[in-house]
């Protein structure tokens, strides 16, 4: 059942957007913070402030677009957290990725997921939000709060850099 302008979210209308997006928005944040759990709770929280705050959401129709918005955003904080912490913890080494984790991913996709780390963290949310998340480029100027020229001139040169990277170039 859409939502109707003019009238707030409800719990069945939130319930309904988490069934049906909950997949997607947190497909993009693993794209955006290379970790699931923190994915999952990135998406967690977005709903959380969506349910928090749906009475100050001018247009209910608008809800999806905050979710991915605020999905970028609260990325954008935990990887901020997690170089904090980093900067104050002990190096140490990576340990190997569980067998679930290397049966989900082929060689092409572990090539790309590096390839995508390797890019700047705008460049990465301009390529993740257009070719994952399949958001016009209007709707990506609008989740990160830069113009279209912006976003169009940010995926090209992120383009190239893939492409430079995935060809065995360096950076």
């Amino acid at each position: 059942m859409p939502v109707t302008a003019g009238r707030s979210l409800t719990a069945l209308d939130l319930g309904e957007l988490y069934a049906a997006h909950r997949l997607g928005l947190v497909r993009l944040a693993v794209l955006l913070v290379d970790d699931r759990a923190t994915a999952e709770d990135v998406v967690q929280d977005a709903f959380a402030g969506l349910a928090t705050h749906s009475s100050g959401l001018r247009d209910p129709d608008k809800a999806l677009a905050y979710l991915r918005q605020a999905v970028v955003n609260r990325s954008r904080s935990a990887l901020r957290r997690r170089r904090t912490a980093r900067a104050y913890a002990p190096q140490r080494s990576i340990e190997a990725a569980r067998p679930d984790e290397r049966a989900v991913l082929a060689d092409e996709h572990r090539e790309i997921l590096a390839a995508l780390g390797r890019l700047a963290p705008r460049q990465r949310e301009v390529l993740v939000l257009r070719y994952w998340s399949d958001l016009s480029e209007g709707e990506i100027a609008h989740a990160l709060g830069i113009s279209r020229g912006a976003v169009k001139s940010t995926a090209s040169r992120a383009l190239d850099r893939l492409e430079t990277f995935l060809e065995g170039g360096a950076s």
